[in-house]
This record gives C-alpha cells, sequence and structure tokens, in this order.
C-alpha cells in the first residue's frame, strides 16, 4: 500500500498530504512522535507493580525461568539429549525415538503429535 493514502476507521481512504493530523495520529491513548512515528516512552511504570488483569506476566516470567533452569540441569548430565519437538532436554530413558522421522520425542510432544509424521530437516543420531 502506498504511504501516501491512509484508511480511515469508516473505510475512507484519504490523502495523507492533504491531512490535518499528518503523523499525529492517536492510537489508544498515545500520540505518536511526528517524526519517527514511534510512541513516547513509558513513564509511569512501576517495575515492582504486577499486572492486576487475568493474565500474571510475573508468573509467565519465573514458570520459564524455572522450565530453563531444569533444562540446563539435565543437558549437563552424560544421559541426556533434546527432544525434536519441543528442544528441551530429558533423560534418554524419558524419550521415545521415531525411527520414521528420525528424531527423539518427549512423551508431552508424543501425545500432542500422536500419529501423525513430522519430516525432519535434520536427523537425530540415535544414540
Amino acid at each position: 500500500m502506498n504511504n501516501h493514502y491512509l484508511q480511515d476507521s469508516d473505510g475512507e481512504v484519504s490523502n495523507n498530504r492533504s491531512s490535518t493530523t499528518g503523523r499525529h495520529e492517536v492510537k489508544g491513548n498515545y500520540k505518536l512522535n511526528s517524526m519517527t512515528g514511534d510512541l513516547p516512552p513509558l513513564t509511569n511504570y512501576d517495575a515492582g507493580k504486577s499486572h492486576t488483569g487475568g493474565f500474571d506476566f510475573e508468573q509467565m516470567v519465573q514458570s520459564m525461568h524455572d522450565l530453563f533452569e531444569h533444562d540446563r540441569q539435565t543437558a549437563s548430565q552424560t544421559d541426556a539429549t533434546r527432544c525434536g519437538i519441543c528442544y528441551l532436554h530429558y533423560h534418554l530413558q524419558d524419550l521415545h525415538y521415531r525411527d520414521e522421522e528420525g528424531f527423539y520425542i518427549c512423551s508431552n510432544c508424543d501425545q500432542t503429535l500422536g500419529t501423525n509424521r513430522l519430516p525432519m530437516v535434520r536427523r537425530q543420531q540415535k544414540l
């Protein structure tokens, strides 16, 4: 789409050059910078304050941190390799090797994938 024309919320197309608002369009409650089109920096952000909505971002970050910490601990052991789907490390006894596709798969990914075949670009060597 040519950047000289903008479509408004009613679906009408107007010429950007003749518009009195130009690049000062309002997006949500923020006004875009006329030179760069960037949103202004967040000034009322409080790092100690958690979000009060239905999604707990801090809990998600902590959960991911725990998951990756466990993955690194497992990866440091000699009898571990990665699942070819989720790419997390598991002990060999917790993985199943799919001969047809050529990769190891954890029980969660195996259950999700079911009987579907998933061709891989690169096969994992069977240990």
